[in-house]
């Protein structure tokens, strides 16, 4: 074990030697799209506009990540990221930053097609992509819109505009979507895209999450496997969340989140910023740090520096979802940040 931080500089280490060096940041809690497991079809009580970090503010927060904490790697979230109006000054301003940090963006897609070479241009580098289903009703009935057709240009303007590898996140339900999967690889390998599944996670606003639904890691590789040759990838895993496999040799590869039944909370890199300016040292965490009050009361940059780090001290050894006394978030993951 690791001793205590005692200064404002240095990476953001944990009680247990981790080091932080991906930060998740989300721009908004607000999506435009309502998928049955993330929120209800009303949507939710949105964040007030003083409660949001404002450009600026979020741009100074990514520059001390960068330049004092020793972050690498900086993915803007949401919500739906593509909604906030500073989207691309935001990314402008991050990619110039010294030393540069690798910089993605996961969106549902919607708006895309439109943005994706203006955001190549001001410095994003990727993109994940949300897509669930290749069958129209299905989508309208996932997400009580009928954009299906938009993620899909979107996806295709992402890969014209260099924004690769172009990911495609898809997350399995049971009786919902759960017979997709090797169609979603095969769509996937025939335009290029890497496809990653993710197990469904206890993030939903409504807290109806039940695990003995849930299509897992072990159910979504035995589908593949019928029509499929995987074999595990050789490749460095590091602290990617996906475990990898080839795909009929290789070199495609298709991946697996195994957030619940395969956790990997021992080689965590992460570091969240939610749009109210709160730091989150786990996706499953019950309590959050404050940065926006004292960035907002003056706070210079050696004491927000110290607080992120104070933040991430405190991280635990894993999510407990096996636990017994495991209990959900309050705030969804649009609130979160994915």
């Amino acid at each position: 074990m690791t001793a205590a931080p005692t200064t404002t500089d240095g990476v953001l280490v944990d009680r247990y030697g981790r080091v932080a060096r991906d930060l998740r940041v989300s721009l908004t809690d607000k999506c435009n799209l309502r998928c049955t497991y993330c929120m209800p079809a009303e949507g939710l009580p949105w964040l007030a506009g003083p409660q949001l970090l404002g450009d600026d503010e979020i741009v100074r927060l990514v520059r001390i990540a960068v330049q004092r904490l020793g972050v690498t790697e900086v993915r803007f979230t949401g919500g739906e990221p593509l909604i906030r109006p500073g989207l691309v000054g935001i990314v402008s301003a991050v990619a110039a930053l010294e030393p540069r940090p690798r910089i993605s963006l996961t969106t549902n897609g919607l708006g895309l097609e439109r943005l994706a070479a203006t955001l190549r241009a001001a410095g994003l580098d990727r993109v994940n992509v949300s897509l669930d289903t290749l069958d129209r009703a299905r989508f309208t009935e996932l997400t009580r819109r009928d954009r299906l057709a938009d993620v899909l240009a979107g996806l295709s303007g992402a890969a014209a505009a260099g924004l690769t590898p172009v990911k495609v996140n898809a997350v399995l339900m049971r009786g919902v979507n759960d017979d997709e999967a090797p169609a979603l690889l095969r769509f996937a390998l025939a335009h290029g895209y890497e496809l990653r599944f993710i197990e469904q996670m206890p993030l939903d606003a409504q807290h109806g999450w039940d695990r003995t639904a849930m299509v897992t890691a072990d159910e979504i590789l035995a589908a593949l496997g019928r029509e499929f040759a995987l074999t595990p990838d050789p490749a460095e895993r590091g602290a990617a969340p996906a475990e990898t496999w080839l795909v009929n040799g290789g070199p495609d590869r298709v991946g697996v989140i195994g957030s619940v039944t395969r956790p990997f909370c021992g080689d965590c890199d992460r570091t969240r910023l939610t749009a109210d300016g709160q730091v989150r040292a786990c996706l499953f965490a019950t309590e959050e740090s404050d940065l926006r009050g004292a960035l907002r009361a003056g706070a210079d940059d050696a004491e927000l520096a110290r607080r992120w780090r104070t933040a991430m001290w405190g991280k635990r050894a894993g999510h407990g979802i096996d636990d017994p006394a495991f209990l959900q978030p309050a705030r969804p993951m649009s609130a979160i940040g994915g």
